[in-house]
């Protein structure tokens, strides 16, 4: 894949501490309730859009989007460059919560995690390098286009099951991604023809 910058990574281990650091807080105060990303109360306080990206649910939750994180976003972020990548998460992070505002079958049923800024980082993947193999538990490869598609698929049919998952959020992070990594097509075009 054509890179931009080639930068080593340092947001990927930035947004992974805060997040591990924000779980800890979570177990020492019942104070995380107001950084969650409530619908019915976002527009009285629009700091949960961002807050709340930071929150887990328990530590299965966080090792897996960190997991996650750290494979797709360390590979991501040394393609795109550090200031890319950063406004990548935290805006698919953001329209993922409100994503999630739009299909919450119950406003007043929070959504924490970092899943959207997560979908983000693999739509802009998807979109940018869609022959990448990635390793579906561990020894499934499957081209980074394939994985996008069927965990979007998965997604567009839990919107209608209810299961406890944003699934929302999640599209609204990886239409950012996409979004995004086609405007970074075009750039990379560009470049190519100069």
């Amino acid at each position: 894949m054509f890179s931009l910058y080639e930068q080593s990574p340092r947001w990927t281990f930035i947004f992974i501490g805060v997040a591990v650091l924000a779980f800890l807080f979570q177990q020492a105060t019942d104070l995380w309730v107001e950084l969650a990303f409530f619908p019915a109360f976002a527009l009285e306080a629009p700091w949960m859009f961002l807050t709340s990206i930071f929150l887990h649910a328990d530590i299965s939750h966080l090792f897996f989007n960190m997991l996650g994180l750290f494979f797709f976003g360390t590979y991501l972020e040394r393609v795109i460059g550090r200031s890319s990548f950063a406004a990548l998460f935290l805006a698919s992070g953001v329209l993922g919560n409100a994503g999630y505002m739009l299909t919450a079958s119950d406003p007043f049923v929070p959504a924490i995690g970092a899943s959207g800024a997560l979908y983000g980082v693999i739509g802009t993947l998807a979109t940018l390098a869609p022959l990448m193999l990635v390793y579906i538990y561990g020894f499934l490869p499957v081209p980074m286009v394939l994985a996008a598609v069927g965990w979007g698929f998965f997604d567009v049919v839990g919107l209608f099951v209810p299961s406890g998952i944003a699934h929302g959020a999640h599209l609204g992070g990886m239409f950012v991604g996409i979004a995004f990594g086609l405007y970074l097509r075009m750039r990379i075009r560009r470049l190519r023809r100069r």
